[in-house]
């Protein structure tokens, strides 16, 4: 056990050392950097992320500055990253950290568990980089390297996998390189054992001893339960716009895309005359109307088809629950979610 300890660790930091990226939240331990860069990456690129992140760090460099900033400030930050949920929960953990550990994030595996938004991999992930606590951080690149390794057929979608694949891989994080080891793995996921397509086992550190790979198993690993099909739903999207204004509206607060601005729009598909009897309804009565595009987003439940009208008004027309704002504003004050990105385009 010793030896077999020995060589998969030592092979894979190694491999680490010269292979790992050069990422601007891996210049030092900060474990503030490490967080907000944690809960950026959920779901999102690399390459995607890094121009969020710096932004994000110049405009918040700490936990002070985030815990007070405004939320249409933060969403406008977040705007393009979805689950605004996270950028919320983040502001409430620092506030939190701002309160109950004075403005220093925890070095604490369960007292990081404890705050908004963290969950146990990211707990993983910010205490083993940035505090040196020997803990695994398990995500989806991990679970795919090691299902595969262990030629491991269990569902990588069930909570009860992801705590005995933690568990499993506990023995092998070294007491000196605990950050290492966890970024080292994620790295290998990333860039070697791929989510898409192919996997380079030609490069990888642990081919000689990968299950899946002496076994011809790869294209079965990782098992994961086949999702629900998503529901579609249909939607008109209105841009009522005037030289230099354009009509947005505010969505509740609770529910998909909570709290952000939209461009107004009726959930269904619509003719000419259901158009026209909808801008009556908002007194608008000048009927100027043009096609402005089709979109189609997907989330994870749910896919969004919509077909945009252009409505042009001479001047502005005060509509309930309605905001007009400068066209200019879209730029760098109100937060639209990218479902309504093509729709922008256009304006």
């Amino acid at each position: 056990m010793e030896q077999q300890r020995y060589d998969l660790t030592g092979s894979l930091l190694n491999w680490y050392d010269y292979n790992k990226r050069i990422l601007p939240w891996r210049e030092n331990k900060d474990p503030y950097r490490i967080w907000i860069s944690e809960i950026m990456l959920q779901q999102t690129r690399v390459e995607a992320v890094k121009p969020y992140f710096d932004r994000f760090m110049e405009e918040l460099p700490t936990v002070k500055d985030l815990a007070e900033v405004e939320e249409d400030r933060l969403m406008k930050l977040w705007e393009g990253l979805g689950y605004y949920n996270r950028a919320r929960n983040l502001k409430a953990a620092a506030q939190t950290i701002m309160e109950e550990y004075a403005g220093e994030v925890p070095a604490d595996y369960e007292k990081l568990l404890g705050l908004k938004g963290i969950g146990v991999y990211t707990a993983g992930a910010i205490g083993s980089i940035a505090f040196d606590l020997q803990v695994p951080a398990v995500d989806g690149n991990v679970l795919r390297v090691l299902t595969r390794l262990w030629g491991d057929h269990s569902d990588i979608l069930k909570e009860k996998t992801k705590k005995e694949i933690g568990r499993k891989i506990q023995p092998y994080i070294p007491e000196d390189r605990p950050g290492d080891f966890n970024q080292a793995l994620i790295e290998l996921g990333a860039i070697v054992c791929v989510p898409n397509g192919d996997p380079n086992c030609d490069l990888c550190p642990w081919d000689t001893v990968c299950k899946a790979y002496r076994e011809d198993m790869i294209d079965e690993l990782p098992v994961k339960t086949p999702k629900k099909a998503r529901k579609k739903e249909y939607k008109t999207v209105f841009l009522l716009e005037t030289d230099t204004m354009i009509a947005l509206h505010k969505r509740n607060s609770k529910g998909l895309l909570a709290g952000l601005w939209e461009f107004p729009n009726i959930s269904q598909k619509m003719d000419r005359k259901d158009i026209e009897d909808q801008l009556k309804k908002w007194n608008i009565q000048e009927i100027n109307i043009e096609p402005a595009g089709k979109g189609k987003h997907i989330f994870s439940h749910i896919e969004w088809h919509m077909e945009g009208i252009r409505v042009h008004l001479e001047k502005n027309i005060p509509i309930e629950d309605f905001c007009w704002v400068k066209k200019k504003e879209l730029e760098n004050v109100y937060a639209l979610p990218s479902a309504f990105e093509i729709f922008r385009k256009v304006l």
